[in-house]
């Protein structure tokens, strides 16, 4: 339990993006949301992780969230307030918290972020890291206009990428989601009390000394600034499905098969250019980012041992498939590739990757990371694919299985197993799933 932290949230915005909604009579965080407050969703699951502690910061209309709340004792919480008489940014309202913050570890959460995350498990891995701050980041249904981070295989990051930018590049679908892990020691770096950006003005500067992280998780995190926004998180929770994300539950997933199944064979792709969508491919994934499932790749990329291309290519070509998925509203949780290929002789191989591994299809090595990572049933998961080796990696991962007849629909022969359903392409696949589930 966190019942040592204190969270901060930051309420103090105009919320000019949901004037409509909120008539500009309140505040957005006291915007009724299936019952309650916007920011009533976020103190009751502070709560739950046993953080007791929080401090609003208010300003336009804030004296309202004041009348509403007061102390927090009618919560269970104790809550107190820092007022912006004048506009401070996201972070300039931090430097009058440094006599009640020190030097121990803070959350800090912006207002129109309604999630239902596991904040332990956050901590911890903060903790781990010892670093300043920790992001959490997460892919979303909307990354072109939101601001991204690049982060390097221990998770550090390394850079910001401002929705600001003009992206005419392949990116990660990584979100900055708007929950952080804050050392007290941050705030040294408020000599005097003015408008503060969070990120350009702390974060960015921290990361190029190596001390900011990103925790990844495929929890429901949602920004509920905007009005389709709001009435997107509002049936998402009557749906339950924030709760349903939350990784203390466990957690269902279709695992995909990339060439052939995804995206459209095309032999060994070895260039980002190569990489094309499936028809209605994009639509089959953003039907299992709205049911609840995960969405996670799963794909054998040998081109990397025969020396066909690099590891950073291949992340390219998968850059390109979440931008590609993004602009259509869809987005993959993970993609995991194995780059091994057990037999030599190929002219121009790269000898560190030609090594018999427990990666590589039909093994289940990958299916078991993420299972790990993300804590799957594998009861209640399936694997789609376009060969008998797809279907094969589902058998022994322990998954119901299903077969589309894209790509080589089966052909390959490789292994002689039946998935347990099959289907024109992956998204009629992804409605019989969901039907399945239903009956």
């Amino acid at each position: 339990m966190l019942n040592h932290y204190t969270a901060v949230i930051q309420a103090g915005g105009k919320g000019t993006r949901l004037k409509s909604l909120t008539g500009d009579k309140i505040p957005k965080p006291l915007l009724m949301l299936n019952g309650k407050p916007m920011i009533q969703w976020q103190i009751e699951n502070l709560k739950a992780y046993g953080v007791f502690r929080i401090i609003i910061i208010i300003g336009h209309l804030g004296e309202k969230i004041r009348e509403y709340f007061g102390d927090g004792a009618e919560w269970g919480v104790e809550l107190s307030y820092v007022e912006e008489t004048v506009p401070l940014g996201s972070a300039g309202s931090l430097y009058d918290l440094k006599d009640r913050l020190g030097e121990g570890e803070f959350l800090f959460i912006f207002g129109d972020v309604m999630f239902d995350v596991d904040l332990e498990s956050m901590v911890r891995f903060h903790q781990a890291r010892e670093g300043t701050a920790t992001l959490l980041v997460h892919p979303n249904s909307h990354p072109y206009d939101s601001d991204l981070i690049v982060m390097d295989e221990d998770c550090r990051i390394v850079r910001f990428d401002s929705k600001e930018n003009i992206r005419n590049y392949w990116y990660d679908n990584c979100v900055n989601a708007g929950i952080y892990v804050l050392s007290g020691n941050i705030l040294r770096h408020m000599q005097e009390r003015k408008r503060c950006d969070l990120e350009k003005d702390l974060l960015v500067p921290l990361a190029k000394h190596g001390q900011v992280y990103g925790y990844r998780t495929a929890e429901y995190v949602k920004d509920a600034g905007t009005v389709e926004r709001f009435w997107s998180v509002s049936e998402a929770q009557t749906r339950g499905l924030w709760s349903m994300k939350n990784r203390n539950h466990p957690q269902k997933c279709i695992f995909l098969d990339r060439d052939g199944t995804v995206n459209r064979y095309a032999g060994l792709i070895s260039r980002e250019e190569q990489l094309e969508l499936e028809d209605h491919a994009a639509e089959a994934i953003k039907l299992i980012n709205e049911s609840g499932y995960l969405a996670i790749v799963v794909t054998n990329q040998p081109v990397v041992a025969r020396g066909m291309c690099s590891m950073e290519q291949v992340n390219m070509i998968h850059r390109k498939l979440q931008v590609l998925l993004g602009e259509k509203g869809a987005y993959l949780d993970d993609i995991i590739f194995c780059p091994h290929h057990p037999d030599k002789g190929y002219p121009e191989e790269n000898p560190e990757y030609k090594i018999p591994c427990d990666c590589r299809k039909p093994s289940a090595g990958m299916i078991d990371q993420m299972v790990e990572r993300y804590h799957i049933d594998r009861s209640a998961s399936y694997m789609v694919g376009d060969t008998t080796i797809d279907i094969q990696t589902g058998i022994n991962g322990g998954l119901r299985t299903v077969l589309v007849h894209t790509g080589m629909a089966g052909k390959d022969g490789k292994y002689p197993v039946t998935a347990d359903l099959e289907a024109p392409d992956l998204l009629t696949a992804v409605k019989r799933i969901l039907l399945a589930k239903l009956l």
